[in-house]
């Protein structure tokens, strides 16, 4: 199973992938070293993932895309009403996680999820929540429960490492606070494969039906 893994950060979301042959792309050069010692025979791409999946997505069975979510983070909300040092300018929402999700829906022929936070407003696409997660995708996800997902906020940065399942104390480059927020829980990017596996199966045992991925 080909699979191409959007915005791919250091690849918590891919931690406990197997049997499948991951394509990475993420756009931060030290961030994509870091990505390829955890997992040295992925491909890893360094590049921008919104056009990179417009140039190939007719080359993979599942892609999965975490577009960049501090536009519409309710974070974004606490910053504009902050005082002093804290306070930001407020930024229009990134629409390309929307062009994304309209994309892979209309014109993706494989199975396809795109992950962002819960959005400071309504989200204009109805998602599945997970944790503080939102995912759409072209399979069905089922309820899941996570503690950890819930815990991870709240530790220190080796906490949230242990958590995650990644060790970056010899890493430099980058904010590993805010890459490590980032991150996927790797349960729940082995759950929602999971998800899309049995679709893909259900799909391929149907009778009279062809499944070309």
């Amino acid at each position: 199973m080909k699979v191409l893994n959007l915005y791919a950060g250091i690849g918590g979301n891919r931690k406990l992938w197997e049997n499948v042959e991951v394509t990475a792309v993420e756009y931060d050069e030290n961030i994509a070293k870091t990505y390829s010692k955890f997992f040295p025979n992925d491909t890893i791409i360094v590049t921008d993932a919104h056009q990179y999946l417009l140039d190939h997505y007719k080359e993979f069975d599942f892609i999965w895309a975490s577009p960049p979510c501090p536009t519409h983070s309710a974070i974004s909300i606490n910053f504009a009403n902050a005082k002093g040092e804290r306070m930001r300018v407020p930024k229009y929402p990134d629409m390309k996680l929307y062009q994304e999700i309209i994309f892979l829906d209309n014109f993706f022929k494989g199975l396809w999820v795109v992950e962002n936070v819960k959005p400071y407003y309504t989200p204009l696409i109805q998602a599945k929540e997970v944790g503080r997660h939102l995912f759409w995708s072209n399979f069905k996800i089922m309820n899941f429960q996570q503690e950890k997902a819930d815990k991870v906020l709240r530790g220190t940065q080796k906490e949230k490492e242990k958590i995650k399942g990644f060790d970056l104390s010899t890493e430099k480059g980058y904010r590993k606070d805010q890459v490590i927020n980032n991150c996927v829980n790797p349960e729940i990017g082995l759950y929602i494969l999971n998800c899309a596996l049995n679709k893909r199966t259900e799909i391929e045992n149907r009778p009279n039906t062809f499944f070309n991925l």
